[in-house]
């Protein structure tokens, strides 16, 4: 897999290692020694941090917490749509979740939008990928993101098929959503090609790096064909997929792709279960048997451990993006421990440094229950309230670190909006397919994927 895949993976590596300040943090609610892991507290928990820490004022998730930073337009659409699960698990009520979404809306659709450097927080419809938390504005020298306003829009379309009802909030978050869902010109990201560029700066252009080659830009191509202002020809689709690396790894054949989000982000919102592409019609299977594939390849990696890592096991493992020990000038010189970066095993890309992320299992749980659940489960016994504080799981842990004075393991101190979001979405998807029954009767997903080929399942 190419590097440019990674650009905004990348770019956040860069910020992450800015200068932070940090948080007053409220006192840490640890997993009570008597009572066993559950699905019910992960989800409650990882929820709360959707709902405690979106902005009041403007509705945007921050990127991380406790550190201080921006917020991130992919985590502001995870965040739309738990508050979805939260009101359908009684977390929250309607009209608390009417109110947040409604004032997250307005924002977005009433910030400045252009082609200046700064004062703007988007272009074409299209957003920057990080955005001050107050203003809404570009932060620094960002990119304009595709795929993190694709994550985006899949959450505002969630909202738009969840409000229902005949009442003026609801009808308001329906035209709200409609309006900036319309504005995105996905024909003018395509820049004359026939695959996605991946972004574009002000002043400099678009990005060289475009979107080919499996990873979890589907939902991207999905919302671009289903738009009925700015689609892209359906010949985008066979680009894409020309670009895939089919191999057998760890004894799973599959279209391989290396960490774990690349197979878990676009099935956050699409049921792929039993609907095919002329791809997957040719391989014999879909795209969800191709993310369970994924995920126990990437289990087996981790159980062979040919590095030697330690901690790696049966129900500990998962490698995906995530944020590592690499920026603690503390650690073991001895190996090159990464900070932020796109963990991942395959046939074609390798990163691993001892790091574990629990939204690697958590993200799969629809796709191998029977694997993802004991994973979390172990990481919540053995390492309690280190790992699983008051929102859940933290971003990740490596235990193969030493430090200089003697002391061994890290354990990151921030959660990852990007991480959260895939843990509590797809608990849902798994106890009852809730939020894939709702983007099933959303008409802008469904035209997207016929575009796209699909047919089958629960498309007929």
């Amino acid at each position: 897999m190419r590097r440019c895949l990674f650009l905004p993976l990348l770019l956040t590596i860069i910020f992450s290692c800015s200068d932070k300040k940090n948080y007053t943090t409220p006192p840490s609610v640890t997993p009570p020694g008597a009572k066993a892991f559950s699905l019910d507290s992960l989800s409650r928990h990882t929820f709360n941090w959707f709902w405690d820490l979106g902005n009041s004022d403007n509705g945007q998730i921050p990127d991380r917490w406790p550190t201080e930073n921006f917020s991130s337009i992919a985590a502001t659409g995870f965040g739309l749509t738990t508050y979805l699960i939260g009101v359908e698990r009684g977390y929250i009520t309607r009209t608390q979740a009417t109110e947040r979404v409604l004032k997250t809306l307005k924002f977005l659709n009433d910030l400045p939008k252009g082609d200046a450097t700064s004062g703007v927080a988007g272009y074409k419809g299209f957003f920057y990928h990080f955005l001050d938390q107050k203003t809404g504005l570009r932060f620094q020298e960002v990119e304009l993101s595709t795929i993190d306003t694709g994550l985006l829009m899949a959450g505002i379309l969630s909202c738009q098929t969840y409000f229902d009802q005949d009442t003026a909030d609801e009808k308001q978050i329906r035209d709200l959503a409609d309006a900036l869902y319309r504005a995105v010109e996905w024909d003018w990201a395509m820049n004359g090609e026939s695959t996605m560029s991946m972004g574009w700066h002000p002043g400099r252009g678009f990005i060289n790096a475009r979107w080919q080659g499996y990873n979890e830009a589907n939902i991207l191509y999905v919302l671009a064909f289903g738009s009925p202002t700015h689609t892209i020809p359906a010949g985008s689709w066979d680009a894409w997929t020309a670009t895939y690396q089919w191999a057998t790894y760890q004894g799973q054949e599959h279209v391989n792709f290396g960490p774990l989000f690349g197979h878990q982000y676009s099935h956050l919102y699409i049921d792929f279960k039993g609907i095919q592409d002329a791809y997957m019609r040719e391989k014999g299977i879909d795209y969800f048997e191709n993310s369970r594939r994924a995920t126990y390849a990437n289990r087996q990696y981790c159980i062979t451990n040919a590095a030697g890592f330690v901690g790696y096991g049966e129900n500990v493992w998962g490698l995906t993006a995530c944020d590592g020990p690499g920026n603690d000038n503390k650690r073991n010189p001895n190996i090159a421990f990464q900070g932020y970066n796109a963990r991942g095993a395959s046939q074609f890309y390798l990163q691993d440094d001892g790091t574990i992320a629990p939204t690697a299992a958590g993200g799969s749980i629809p796709f191998a229950p029977e694997i993802c659940i004991p994973a979390l489960e172990e990481m919540y016994n053995r390492h309690g309230e280190k790992l699983y504080g008051q929102y859940g799981f933290k971003d990740a842990f490596n235990m193969t670190i030493e430090y200089k004075d003697g002391t061994k393991g890290w354990v990151d101190k921030d959660y990852l909006g990007i991480d959260q979001g895939p843990i509590v979405i797809q608990i849902e998807n798994h106890r009852n397919g809730f939020v894939w029954n709702l983007m099933k009767k959303n008409p802008y997903i469904v035209a997207g994927l016929k575009k796209a080929g699909f047919t089958g399942g629960w498309l007929q």
